[in-house]
């Protein structure tokens, strides 16, 4: 838990800072977006991974190439195509001679996962196996080549896009591999002023100089801090109102769920709207997490752990619809919370 100190202070400090220079030295170059930069942020500082969707052309390539060049890590951008092999993106051995004794020896060259920064782009472009070798390496930040294990480099934070358009040929990711991602992030069109601004700009010669902000040694330590953020028993209570009340089947669930959801979200959406908000707090200079953290995080965390039924699909219900029914229909205040009879069945089960 963070205790006051000065060296707490100017950490805290530190990280709100270089927040605001990251985003000032991403708008050399990125137009808007600002929800998705700060969701990135989160996912970044939380030790954990990210799954954007959008069409093409909305710059998700540049925009994590120049959150890798803000931070100064190092950065891979992997095109997954239906022909990519699992020793095309973890490497592979290879017999090398030894000229000064002649003998014979395997030799692992590294792929590109072995960065600190990898997009993987259009991952559901690629089979199942080489969709496997990657979650691996997110979950356990190794890969095992034969029967050894390689250790990635540390912080390690993979984005995976998605395009929503085009699904012939695809392998869409299972639900289960889609959970090992903190955030799914949906990167939208521009307005008029910003898509104005975009084609102002990048039709005409222009220069960005892009300055590190943090070293990957300040990252890992400040998502060590994040974990220090402490969080109260109700905003605990809160988080885990909005998850449980996905599952179908169970007590207290509302009735509107029942009707429209398939499945709902398991314990890891519970962790990651905490860390999202521990994170989220620290990035806005405070140092406790706070029931509105969580109710911002509540889409990006869930749309991608909720499956509604055909009946919603028919009738053009999103996941993103059922959040915000959970968020308006959950009370915010603790009293009214423990004391309603319905939250209370939840809380007993």
């Amino acid at each position: 838990m963070i205790e006051a100190s000065s060296d707490t202070d100017d950490a805290i400090r530190r990280l709100s800072e270089a927040r605001q220079k990251i985003v000032n030295q991403l708008s050399q170059v990125i137009v808007g977006q600002e929800q998705v930069i700060e969701e990135l942020l989160i996912s970044l500082f939380s030790r954990s991974h990210c799954l954007l969707e959008g069409v093409p052309g909305l710059a998700k390539t540049l925009m994590i190439s120049t959150l890798a060049r803000s931070l100064n890590l190092s950065f891979s951008r992997i095109q997954f195509t239906p022909d990519l092999m699992p020793a095309d993106i973890t490497g592979t051995e290879i017999i090398e001679e030894n000229r000064s004794t002649g003998s014979r020896e395997f030799r692992f060259l590294e792929g590109p996962l072995f960065s600190s920064v990898v997009l993987a782009d259009e991952i559901n472009r690629t089979p199942p196996k080489t969709q496997a070798a990657l979650l691996e390496a997110m979950q356990e930040r190794q890969v095992t080549v034969g029967r050894v294990r390689h250790r990635l480099s540390d912080p390690f934070f993979v984005l995976a896009t998605q395009n929503p358009i085009e699904q012939e040929g695809t392998y869409p990711l299972p639900e289960a591999q889609q959970d090992r991602f903190m955030f799914k992030v949906f990167v939208s069109y521009p307005n008029f002023q910003e898509e104005f601004e975009i084609a102002r700009r990048t039709t005409a010669q222009q220069e960005d100089h892009i300055e590190p902000v943090l070293s990957a040694a300040e990252i890992v330590s400040l998502q060590r801090l994040v974990r220090d953020v402490p969080i109260s028993d109700h905003v605990v209570r809160y988080a885990l109102s909005l998850v449980r009340q996905t599952r179908v089947g169970e007590p207290g669930v509302p009735e509107f769920v029942t009707e429209q959801i398939r499945w709902g979200a398991g314990p890891r959406a519970v962790q990651f709207l905490i860390l999202g908000g521990k994170a989220r707090a620290l990035l806005q200079g405070r140092t406790h997490v706070s029931t509105s953290d969580i109710q911002t995080l509540a889409k990006p965390v869930l749309r991608h752990r909720l499956l509604v039924n055909f009946a919603a699909e028919s009738e053009g219900v999103t996941a993103d619809d059922i959040v915000d029914r959970l968020v308006k229909e959950t009370p915010e205040k603790e009293d009214e919370l423990t004391r309603h009879e319905r939250f209370q069945t939840i809380f007993a089960s």
